[in-house]
Formats: structure tokens, C-alpha cells, sequence
């Protein structure tokens, strides 16, 4: 499926930016602008089922591999940086050897979706999608106003069935073996999906590793200046 973009900027270099689940290209409305002020043009997609692209024919079309092939097919290879947050960056490193960034960085990447009572359940997601602006903005105290109307905007153009894809996949061991291509792990404080052990294991497959202090799991929301500090010598 080709998907919908976003453009910023018209640099030299090249940025692609892959979102997570229920979000869509506007959750990086502060992060394109700046890497455009650095000289890329930054290119954001909105995956399918997601913001303007379009909706796949049931759940078993959202799988992990279908948003991989997505990106290859609406994204030009070769640029200087990707970056994928959540579902973005278990998307992002199934396409990555494909894609060929020069460099990656995956943000509180969704690589271990947990089983059990705590883990992921495809309902959370759905039932949060109707949640008000003052719930939203109950959960992430720290975000602009801009940020919960994008939001709400964003969630209400979401199609749930997309939840239900990863179902499958809870418990799966979907770690990447090694990192492809130079690639930086940032991560929320604490992660919830990379747990220490995790983090570890990462570094000796060749990924580096950041926590972003105070943040939660959408870093470039909730700390956008320690986010793009954490990229400082990547970007």
C-alpha cells in the first residue's frame, strides 16, 4: 500500500519518520520542523489504517511485515536518518536492510509486545480511542494543548481494527538479531517495552543505547528538548 506523507523542508538530506499506533504523521509536528531547521527534508508517513493513508481489509492485514512492506514501497532508500517510535520502530527495523538509512533511531520501540494480565491487549487501545481531551490530557500532563487536540484528531481518523493485527504477536520474540545499519534505542523513564535486561542485550547486538530522563513512552512529546538532545550525534 503507498502511503500518505508529510513533507518539511527541502534540504540535502533526507529524514523519514514512522509513528506509532493510533497516532499518524502529526505526532511529529515539532521534531520535523527542527530536523528541517538541520537541513533534512523530512518525510512522515501515516501507516495504514492511520491519519490519511489508507484502511486495510480486516485485522490479518495489519500485521508487523505488512507495515514493513509499506514503507518500502512509500519511502525512497538511502536517507541520511529514519526514525520510528512504537510501532513506527517495529516497522522501521523490519524494513530497514531494505529501506537503507544511512542511520536509524528506534524510540521506545515496540520489539516485546508482554503477555499476561499487564501485557498488550488490543481492547486497551480501542477503549482509549474514545477517551475525552481532559482524559488525554489527564495521562500526559506535560503536552501543549496543540498536542492533545492532535491527539484526539488523530485517534478519532484511526482504524482499530489495526490493534487487532499485532494480537499474534504478544509473546513473540520480534528483537532485531543485530543492528543493520547504525542505530540508536531511545527510551522512555522507564520503558516499559525495553526493560533493563533488554537494553543489555541490545547493546551487545550492536545497538546504542539512551534513556531520555522523564520522559514516558512518547518521548517527543513528553520531552522534546531531551529527545532531540539524545539524537545530537546522530542527526
Amino acid at each position: 500500500m503507498l502511503l500518505h506523507t508529510t513533507t518539511w523542508g527541502s534540504g540535502d538530506r533526507i529524514a523519514l519518520l514512522v509513528h506509532g499506533l493510533m497516532a499518524d504523521h502529526r505526532t511529529w509536528r515539532r521534531v520535523g520542523p527542527a530536523l528541517a531547521e538541520r537541513g533534512y527534508r523530512v518525510i512522515a508517513v501515516d501507516l495504514r489504517g492511520h491519519g490519511a493513508s489508507g484502511r486495510a481489509a480486516g485485522p490479518e492485514a495489519y500485521r508487523p511485515a505488512d507495515h514493513a512492506d509499506d514503507l518500502v514501497a512509500s519511502l525512497p532508500s538511502g536517507a541520511e536518518l529514519a526514525i520510528g517510535h512504537s510501532l513506527g520502530g517495529l516497522a522501521l527495523a523490519r524494513a530497514v536492510e531494505r529501506l537503507a538509512p544511512t542511520r536509524a533511531v528506534y524510540s521506545d520501540p515496540a520489539w516485546h509486545l508482554a503477555a499476561g494480565p499487564c501485557g498488550y491487549r488490543a481492547e486497551n487501545f480501542v477503549r482509549g480511542s474514545s477517551m475525552t481531551r481532559e482524559q488525554i490530557k489527564g495521562f500526559n500532563p506535560r503536552w501543549p494543548d496543540e498536542d492533545v487536540d492532535t491527539e484526539m484528531a488523530s485517534v478519532r481518523a484511526w482504524d482499530e481494527r489495526s490493534a487487532y493485527g499485532l494480537t499474534e504477536f504478544v509473546g513473540a520474540d520480534m528483537w532485531p538479531v543485530r543492528a543493520e545499519v547504525p542505530s540508536l534505542v531511545a527510551l522512555a523513564d522507564p520503558s516499559s517495552l525495553v526493560r533493563p535486561e533488554h537494553a543489555r542485550m541490545l547493546t551487545e547486538r550492536g545497538f546504542a543505547v539512551r534513556t531520555v530522563k522523564g520522559a514516558g513512552h512518547t518521548i517527543h512529546r513528553d520531552e522534546f528538548e531531551g529527545f532531540m538532545s539524545a539524537l545530537d550525534d546522530w542527526i
